[in-house]
């Protein structure tokens, strides 16, 4: 990807952004995220693509990365977005999907093709959806390992990577914990931070 070529498929963005974007409250339009895709790929093609990481999804919150990669795995954009499950209709029944086109939004974004402004009047209406969303729900009780079996299982582990794959498949679990009893949290963190410095020995 050249500053020409990405020069072309801004000016590109920006001509769909005058045909198709979307007006919304201010009389700004906005493009939006499938329009902004297929643009890109009438120009790149298949060199790039996109990428989605679940970095939380714990029942309540969903928040995912969004990668553009060069098919060599060079990123050259990331974004990320929160949605929260059942503060908007769409978020009661596709919270995942809609985080993940608002992630991929961001990160086309990031590059330049943001279809007249990175966040959307709709993205700020969304966030206080959210928030008051957040704010009238009870607090999740955390799901999954209790603070000491975790403990436990962390101080049985025998390597690095075998920790690094405990903390990847219990993320939603420590996520919540970290929220709802900090207390614990941290027992599993000091514990985590003993093993590594025992395995790291």
């Amino acid at each position: 990807m050249t500053d020409i070529d990405l020069k072309t498929v801004m000016a590109a963005v920006n001509d769909m952004n005058k045909s198709h974007g979307v007006t919304q409250r201010g009389g700004k339009k906005y493009t939006e995220v499938a329009k902004r895709i297929e643009v890109f790929r009438a120009h790149f093609g298949i060199d790039y693509g996109f990428n989605t990481e679940i970095l939380v999804d714990d029942g309540q919150r969903v928040v995912v990365r969004a990668s553009i990669k060069h098919f060599s795995g060079f990123v050259i954009s990331q974004g990320v977005a929160e949605e929260i499950r059942g503060s908007s209709n769409v978020n009661t029944t596709s919270a995942l999907e809609n985080c993940e086109t608002s992630a991929w939004g961001r990160a086309l974004a990031a590059i330049g093709l943001h279809g007249g402004q990175i966040a959307s009047i709709n993205e700020i209406e969304t966030a206080k959806r959210n928030q008051q969303a957040i704010a009238s729900q009870p607090t999740p009780e955390p799901a999954g390992l209790e603070p000491d079996i975790a403990i436990d299982q962390i101080q049985k582990i025998p390597t690095q990577t075998g920790l690094t794959s405990w903390v990847n498949d219990n993320q939603a679990y420590l996520d919540s914990l970290s929220q709802t009893d900090k207390q614990n949290f941290q027992k599993i963190l000091n514990a985590y931070n003993s093993r590594k410095e025992q395995l790291d020995a």
